[in-house]
Parts: C-alpha cells; structure tokens; sequence
C-alpha cells in the first residue's frame, strides 16, 4: 500500500509498480485532508493512526509505504510501536545529496511543516558535514503540483517564485535541490527548464523503492499482471483524477478499481 496526502504519492507508486508489475497495490490518497502542512500536529497524528487502523483493517497490506515527508516525520514511530505490517518512510533525502555535491552548496524544498521539524535539522546535523544547506519551505508549491497533474498548470513565473530562493551564489553556486516532497517531481520537467542554472534535483522515489525491495526481497515471477485499487478518503473522486492515474500505470495495463475511505 501507498499512502499520501494526495497525489505526491503517484511518483512513488509508479517506481514500486515498475519494479514489482505483479504485485498488487493500493494507492490511497487522503484528499480529505491535503494539505498537511495545513493542520496541527497533534490533530494530524490522531487522523493518521486512526485512518491507517481503518486501512489495515480493510486492506490487509503486507508493507506500506508513507509517501510524505510530513506526515513520516510525525506519525511514523508511532505507527511502527502500534502495528506489526512494515512501514517505510518518507524523509528529506539530505544524506545523499551531500555525500553526491561537488560543490557542497545544497538546498531542500519542501513544505513549511516539514522544513520546520527537528527531525529534518537532525538529518542536517548528522549528514550535511561540510555541506552549505539553505532550508526552503513552501506553502504552495505542492498544490500546484497537484494542479499540473489535473491539467490547470500555473504559470511559469509562479514557480519560478517558488524555485528561487533554493539557488544561492555565494561565489560558489547551489548544484543539488532535493525535493523533500513527493508532490514535487509531479513538476520536475518544469523545474528543471525553469532553473536558473542546471543543478542534480534529487527525487525521492527511486530510492523508497529500493528500500521495498530490501523488505521484501526481489519480485517474484507472475504470469499476470499486477491490480491497483485506488482509494480517496474525500468520498469522491477528484475532478479529471480518472485521467491523472491512467498517466501513472493505474488501469492502463494494471487492471484498477476505485473505491473511497
């Protein structure tokens, strides 16, 4: 199971369906509450342990995943001490992008919430060494990402607004921007082209999907293909969201079903 505050978790559901196409999955997307960042704490943490009781119960997962930065960073402890399926988080990907600088310049968008936790300048502390690393938080950014997918791009000098602050040249330039929200890579080709200077932009889905398969081990053969059921917690299904996963794999090859939370 993937699980995310809204579609941000498509990116990391297309790198484990890839890598595992017999398998079946459930992508759930809690667009009840999207934004995160938007809410308390306290009030997320309630939400998400009850939600997740409510999922595991229905879905029976054997791994989920926690395809967002802001809620792995308040709920996942929690989460593992309460019940027994794996979990695997979402964290900035600090570690590797410092260790991967040549110019030790590194920035990390993310949303507000999450640039703002302990656990995001723990990361920094533990891993940055003698990296330079400029924190951006954004209130926006995953919004329009969600905008994009659905068709309603924002105009290029939004994101250029949101992009700038990440690039520093202190004589010498910022070369790495993790994208500490999976929303984020949903515009990864416009912020690559909307760049001032070419830089690495480090997209965490790749590597949650390795760490699935650390977990569970490499796929196993299947003569048929795998089904993906998508969940929205909203009750209803968000405008143009048929077409919006059909981009992703979900009932183009994968057979999928749509239910609600």
């Amino acid at each position: 199971m993937v699980f995310d505050s809204g579609f941000g978790g498509l990116t990391v559901y297309r790198e484990i369906a890839a890598g595992r196409p017999g398998a079946d999955l459930v992508f759930v997307a809690d667009d009840a509450a999207f934004p995160y960042g938007a809410i308390d704490e306290k009030t997320l943490l309630t939400r998400l342990l009850a939600l997740m009781a409510e999922l595991i119960e229905t879905h029976r997962p054997g791994l989920i995943v926690i395809a967002c930065n802001t809620a792995s960073t308040i709920v996942l402890p929690e989460l593992r001490r309460r019940f027994s399926v794996p979990f695997v988080g979402t964290v900035p990907a600090i570690k590797p992008a410092c260790a991967s600088s040549i110019t030790k310049r590194v920035s990390v968008l993310g949303t507000e919430a999450t640039v703002a936790r302990e656990y995001t300048r723990a990361l920094i502390r533990d891993y940055a060494k003698d990296c330079h690393v400029t924190l951006v938080g954004s209130k926006r950014l995953a919004g329009y990402a969600e905008a994009e997918l659905v068709g309603t791009p924002v105009d290029d000098s939004v994101l250029r607004e949101e992009l700038a602050p990440c690039f520093r040249d202190d004589g010498v330039r910022t070369d790495t921007v993790v994208l500490a929200c999976t929303h984020y890579p949903l515009l990864l080709d416009r912020l690559r082209r909307l760049a001032p200077w070419p830089v690495n932009f480090v997209d965490p889905a790749p590597a949650i999907a390795r760490r699935v398969t650390d977990l569970l081990g490499p796929p196993p053969a299947s003569r048929r293909p795998g089904s993906t059921r998508a969940v929205f917690t909203s009750g209803r299904l968000p405008p143009r969201t048929t077409a919006a996963l059909r981009r992703f794999g979900i009932n183009a090859g994968r057979p999928a079903s749509t239910d609600v939370a």
